[in-house]
C-alpha cells in the first residue's frame, strides 16, 4: 500500500518549492463521497474546504459524474471553433443568472485566466492600463492576476504593464476606519476611492476590480451596500466595476446567488471559477455585447468551455438549483455560526467569527490584541485534521481558519465538523 509519507517524498522530489501541501504531516486524497474524502491509508476525513470551494456538492456527486460520464463517451474536447451545444447550453444557463444584461459569456480554464481576460477588456474598453483593486485582495496566480493582488505573502512579482492603485476595502479588523460604523466605515472608504482617484491616477481609470468577500483574504467581509455606495464614485468617473466572484459565486453566501447582490449594485463584469464545475476545470468571464465586443481581434479559448468541463458544469448548475443549495447555505450556515459564536467569543485570542452562508472565517491573534498568531492558527488546522475534518487557511498573516463545507451539508454533517472545530480550540486553549 502506498503510504502518505512516499507520496510526500515523491512529490518534494518533482514540485517545484514555491507548491506545498497543508499539514506538519501532509496527507493524500484517494478518493471521496458526499462530503468525505478518505486518504490513501484508509483514513476518513469530513471535508469542510472542498480543494479550495471547488467541489461543491459532494465528492462523486451522481448527477456530476453521470453526465460527465456520459460526454466523454462522446467527445471531450472541441475547443470554440466549433459548435458544442453543451458549451453553448451552459453560456445560456450563467448568462440568464448572471444578472448582466444583455450578457456574453467567455469561457477560461481557471479564475486567475478568468480575471486576466476581465482585466483585458476592461483596459481595452476604456483605454487606458490605469486600474484600481482592493487591499488584501487576491485574484490568481498569472501575470496579470498578481499586478491586481494586494497580497504580500501570495505575490510573486511587482512587475506588471498596468498602473494598478489599491483602496480601502472590506478588511475591516486592520482598517484605519475600523472602529467606524458600518454607514461611516463605508463613506470613510468610498472618501479613500475619491482621493486615489484624485491624487494618484490620470483620471481616465479602466476599472475596479473586487471580491465580494475576500477569499484568500481571509474571508474579509464588508458591510451590506458597501459596493454600491462605491459604485456611485466609479459610474461619475465612467469606470468599470468587475466583480472576482470565483469564491463568492452559485449561492455560497447563503442570502444571494452572487456576492455582489448583497450591494445593490449589477457589476459590468462578473468573473466564476472553482464551485461550478465541482472539481472539473471550469471558469470565465460574463459582460454586456458592449464590453465583450471590444475586443476585434479573433480569439479563443483552447480549452476554455470545453464538451467534457461545460456538461459537468450544466450538471452541476442544476443540481444547485433544483435542490435550493443556496436556500441550504443560508441555513447550515446559520446553524454552523451558532453554534460557533459562544465558543469564539469567549476566546481572549479569537479576534472574530465573520464571512456569510458557507463561507465562514476564524482569524486567531495574540489574547487581547489583533496581533497574528499564525502558530495557534497552525495548530487549530492540526487539531481539527487530528479530529477528522479538514479546513483551510488563510489570511494575510496566515492566521484565519477558512470554513467551506459543500453547499449540500446536512445538519449532522454541520454538528460533526462544529464538534471538531470547538474540540480543536479548547484543545489550544487549555
Amino acid at each position: 500500500m502506498t503510504t502518505n509519507a512516499e507520496l510526500l517524498a515523491r512529490y518534494r522530489a518533482v514540485l517545484p518549492s514555491f507548491v506545498s501541501p497543508l499539514y506538519s504531516e501532509p496527507i493524500s486524497i484517494d478518493r471521496g463521497e458526499g462530503g468525505y474524502v478518505f486518504d490513501v491509508e484508509g483514513n476518513r476525513y469530513l471535508d469542510f474546504f472542498g480543494g479550495v470551494l471547488t467541489t461543491m456538492v459532494g465528492h462523486s456527486n451522481p448527477q456530476v459524474t453521470a453526465a460527465v460520464q456520459a460526454q466523454a463517451a462522446k467527445v471531450m474536447h472541441t475547443s470554440t471553433l466549433y459548435l458544442s451545444e453543451p458549451m453553448i447550453e451552459l453560456a445560456e444557463r450563467i448568462a440568464s443568472v448572471s444578472g448582466i444584461p444583455d450578457a456574453r459569456v467567455f469561457f477560461t480554464t481557471s479564475g486567475s485566466e478568468a480575471n486576466d481576460t476581465a482585466i483585458l477588456l476592461a483596459t481595452s474598453y476604456r483605454k487606458s492600463n490605469q486600474v484600481l483593486a482592493m487591499r488584501n485582495s487576491y485574484h490568481g496566480r498569472s501575470f496579470t492576476a498578481q499586478a491586481i493582488t494586494s497580497h504580500s505573502s501570495w505575490s510573486s512579482t511587482s512587475l506588471s504593464g498596468l498602473s494598478v492603485n489599491f483602496v480601502q476595502g472590506g478588511y475591516r479588523l486592520r482598517s484605519p476606519f475600523r472602529d467606524l460604523d458600518d454607514d461611516d466605515f463605508t463613506q470613510a472608504c468610498t472618501d479613500d476611492l475619491q482621493q486615489v482617484i484624485d491624487m494618484m491616477t490620470a483620471g481616465d481609470v479602466a476599472c475596479l476590480i473586487a471580491e465580494p468577500i475576500q477569499g484568500v483574504g481571509g474571508f474579509a467581509t464588508p458591510p451590506p451596500g458597501f459596493f454600491g455606495a462605491i459604485s456611485k464614485t466609479l459610474s461619475n468617473h465612467g469606470i468599470l466595476f468587475i466583480s472576482d466572484e470565483v469564491q463568492t459565486g452559485w449561492g455560497r453566501t447563503g442570502d444571494h446567488f452572487w456576492g455582489y447582490q448583497a450591494h445593490d449594485i449589477v457589476p459590468d463584469m462578473l468573473t466564476f471559477a472553482k464551485g461550478v464545475g465541482n472539481g472539473i476545470t471550469l471558469a470565465g468571464v460574463v459582460a454586456s455585447a458592449q464590453i465583450m465586443d471590444t475586443i476585434k481581434v479573433h480569439s479563443f479559448s483552447t480549452f476554455g468551455g470545453n464538451p467534457l468541463s461545460a456538461a459537468g458544469g450544466l450538471a452541476t448548475l442544476d443540481y444547485v438549483l433544483k435542490n435550493d443549495l443556496q436556500g441550504n447555505a443560508r441555513t447550515m450556515g446559520q446553524r454552523l455560526d451558532a453554534a460557533l459564536r459562544p465558543v469564539v467569543e469567549r476566546m481572549p485570542w479569537i479576534a472574530e467569527l465573520r464571512g456569510a452562508g458557507l463561507m465562514q472565517a476564524i482569524e486567531i491573534v495574540e489574547p487581547g490584541s489583533i496581533t497574528p498568531d499564525a502558530a495557534r492558527a497552525g495548530e487549530l488546522l492540526e487539531g481539527c485534521r487530528r479530529r477528522g475534518l479538514l479546513v483551510g487557511k488563510g489570511g494575510l498573516y496566515n492566521n484565519v481558519l477558512r470554513i467551506t463545507p459543500m453547499l449540500n451539508v446536512s445538519s449532522g454533517e454541520i454538528d460533526e465538523g462544529v464538534s471538531a472545530i470547538i474540540g480543536a480550540i479548547e484543545a489550544s486553549d487549555q
